[in-house]
């Protein structure tokens, strides 16, 4: 490990231990004064110099989605400063001079982990976004009813409050959506990700108590009011600022936005709970209203339960693909030579036959060659079975090459090789053996037995004819190629 990152592990921990000891203390501040709000600003700020403190010993093309999130982080923060001094001064009608602070952490967020996800997934995962969507489309219909819904538009200083009540939740959604797809992304999960996300969980549980808070009336008036309650409550949002801070410091800060393969399309049981809670929502919510005497957002409802089910099955659609891809690279598999890619002795047992019954339609000559790499074992044994195997590679593709495009050549086992030779007689045959022995590399011969089809054997005899010529071709000296006799019964 560098020097370099030992140095950033020490700050990020050091970070961490200073933060945790700051929102502590903040449980235990005088009610009075400015205190509450310049801890909190100051832990904000804290958390921002972090990110940028971390972000310069990024290189510079990966520091855009730390600056983002160091924007968001400030605004937010700041944010909470500038509700102080309005209220002091009575400015308390929305929308307040510090709405748009807070506001600007979700524009801020958003960009920084839609750049991020970039940099980690270079093509377009569907899969994710379609999970993204059906999560995002769920609790869209909860802020909808809850929270956009009964706003009600007036003159024109109200529906700027109107609409600043409205901002927050699209912000939340926005960040649920964005959240889940970097969940749903490729590359690293090592803690700076999981830092990443916690603040991002934080955020959004943090409002998401405030909408309840909101929609419990004076019962949640009173709650917020309660100092242990709001001090707990408010240190959400602190936890939140120093993640970023504790992610952007760690040592392994650079490999989150480093590009990896996408994620399987598959569906673990964490994400099928989150994707089936998702997809409940709006009958759960067409029940609370239907229990209630009164359904009134029928539409709503209605809209958002069809857009679900489009979405669910163009999930299942997309697995189906991902399985069916799966199932087509397994029967691949099963027919290739995991080490030459050739096609292997099951893939050969397939063709044989089929290329003999071709021959026999088309009255067209068919020969089968052998070959088999000489003194192998010695080779191995000399230059260790890594070097064996190269050398089966190499050989493998230079004879590929040597052959007609037409050909055929399969690995049979070891280092033995067969060749189906479409429309060749015993001349053909013998010139492309000759191609291919004269292509073998690092200075290695082979042996072969060469038989011409006689239109009426089967394909074990076939084979068994160019197997005692390849050893006719051992015997008679190696680095050779023999030609099968043909059957007795063809000279009666």
């Amino acid at each position: 490990m560098s020097e370099q990152r030992v140095r950033a592990g020490r700050a990020a921990t050091v970070f961490a231990a200073m933060a945790a000891a700051a929102i502590a203390a903040y449980q235990f501040l005088p009610e009075e004064g400015w205190w509450h709000a310049v801890w909190q600003v100051g832990i904000g700020w804290a958390g921002v110099a972090a990110i940028l403190i971390g972000a310069s010993r990024l290189p510079r093309p990966e520091r855009l989605p730390w600056w983002l999130f160091a924007a968001g982080v400030l605004a937010n923060s700041t944010g909470i400063g500038v509700a102080a001094v309005s209220a002091e001064y009575g400015l308390v009608d929305l929308p307040t001079p510090a709405d748009p602070f807070f506001l600007g952490l979700y524009p801020a967020a958003v960009a920084g982990l839609a750049v991020l996800i970039r940099g980690r997934d270079r093509r377009v995962d569907s899969a994710a976004l379609v999970d993204a969507a059906t999560i995002t489309t769920g609790f869209g219909l909860l802020a909808w009813v809850y929270v956009i819904s009964p706003v009600q538009l007036g003159d024109l200083m109200d529906r700027w409050a109107r609409a600043t009540q409205v901002a927050y939740p699209i912000g939340d959604l926005l960040l649920i959506a964005m959240t889940t797809r970097l969940l749903r992304s490729g590359g690293s999960r090592g803690a700076p990700f999981w830092w990443i996300t916690g603040s991002l969980a934080a955020f959004l549980i943090g409002d998401c108590a405030w909408v309840v808070l909101g929609n419990l009336g004076d019962a949640g008036e009173a709650l917020a009011e309660t100092p242990w309650f709001a001090h707990a409550l408010e240190s959400v949002f602190l936890v939140a600022f120093v993640l970023f801070g504790v992610a952007c410091l760690h040592r392994g800060a650079r490999e989150v936005a480093a590009p990896a393969e996408a994620r399987p399309a598959g569906l673990g049981k964490g994400l099928l709970a989150l994707l089936a809670g998702a997809s409940l929502i709006a009958p759960a919510v067409l029940a609370a209203q239907t229990a209630s005497g009164e359904v009134t957002d029928g539409w709503s409802i209605a809209i958002c339960s069809a857009v679900l089910f489009l979405l669910v099955v163009a999930r299942m659609a997309l697995l189906l693909r991902h399985v069916e891809r799966q199932a087509r690279q397994v029967r691949e598999l099963a027919r290739s030579d995991e080490l030459t890619g050739l096609p292997n002795r099951r893939a050969w047992n397939d063709e044989l036959p089929r290329a003999l019954e071709r021959a026999r339609r088309n009255s067209e000559p068919v020969a089968v060659a052998i070959l088999d790499l000489d003194h192998f074992k010695k080779y191995n044994d000399t230059y260790g079975h890594p070097a064996g195997d190269q050398l089966l590679k190499a050989a493998s593709a230079a004879w590929h090459a040597a052959l007609r495009d037409v050909d055929v050549i399969a690995r049979f086992g070891g280092e033995e090789f067969v060749v189906l030779l479409p429309d060749a007689d015993a001349g053909d045959g013998r010139r492309a053996m000759a191609r291919a022995l004269e292509a073998t590399p690092l200075g290695q011969t082979f042996s072969a037995g060469l038989a011409v089809w006689d239109g009426v054997e089967t394909s074990d005899e076939l084979l068994q004819r160019a197997d005692t010529a390849l050893y006719a071709a051992k015997a008679a000296g190696r680095n050779r190629v023999e030609t099968a006799d043909q059957p007795s019964r063809l000279a009666a």
